[in-house]
């Protein structure tokens, strides 16, 4: 067994019918792109109705028809924000908690200590993050915020942090499968190769998430060295 193996990102996707809400990052091979995707899915038409939007350097989700939203509280975020050097990347609101306490002085994991998993019990959908770090070379954290016990009476809370090694990354998704209650993730973040090409990595992604609960898909390549980024976005929604 190579502990150190790392896997396409379809591996980890393909034929399951539901990773729920997905975070990779990582580092091309040549060493001169940071790598960042982010990945929704949904079940019911509340969680379905979403739509990815660029604003700026940051990524916001809306709902594709505002008449069928029935409860915003944790389908409407911001999953993606630049603040200086560092890019946040969650699954949740917990991107603006991690904006504020960076812009105050804190750190990553002060400002996930403040949080919990989604109070959506039973499944207690786990909070994921990533953190981008570009200053003196490239970086980055993810962690993962989960429930304690079936009840939802207490919150795990674990933080991982990676150097930049060329080639590789890590991939954190919200669910084990479909399931009722649906399984939350459990384990290390998931090592994965990272293609050279933005448009390969978003096609690999998109063609492996299941056709029937996939939503929107967003990709984002970072020159290290200037800063200048490059996206992919895609929403089920606009395709149709």
């Amino acid at each position: 067994m190579n502990v150190y193996e790392s896997r396409p990102i379809r591996e980890y996707i393909e034929g399951n019918p539901y990773v729920g809400r997905g975070i990779a990052v990582g580092m091309t091979g040549d060493g001169k792109t940071a790598v960042t995707a982010y990945f929704i899915m949904g079940r019911s038409e509340n969680s379905r109705n979403r739509i990815f939007v660029e604003e700026g350097e940051d990524l916001m989700i809306r709902p594709f028809d505002v008449s069928k939203v029935e409860d915003p509280s944790l389908i409407i975020y911001y999953p993606v924000r630049l603040v200086g050097q560092k890019l946040i990347v969650t699954n949740g609101d917990q991107t603006d908690t991690i904006r504020d306490f960076l812009q105050e002085g804190g750190s990553f994991d002060e400002a996930l200590r403040t949080r919990a998993f989604e109070p959506d019990g039973p499944n207690w959908t786990p909070r994921i993050s990533g953190l981008l770090c570009f200053e003196d070379g490239f970086r980055y954290k993810m962690s993962i915020l989960k429930s304690a016990d079936a009840a939802g009476s207490a919150c795990s809370r674990y933080f991982f942090e990676y150097p930049g090694i060329p080639g590789q990354g890590h991939f954190l998704h919200t669910y084990i499968t479909d399931g009722s209650p649906i399984p939350t993730f459990c384990g290390e973040p998931e090592r994965i190769t990272v293609p050279e090409d933005i448009d390969a990595f978003a096609e690999e992604i998109w063609t492996s998430l299941n056709e029937d609960n996939k939503i929107s898909l967003y990709v984002r390549y970072t020159d290290i060295a200037t800063g200048a980024a490059v996206s992919r976005m895609i929403n089920k929604w606009e395709e149709k």
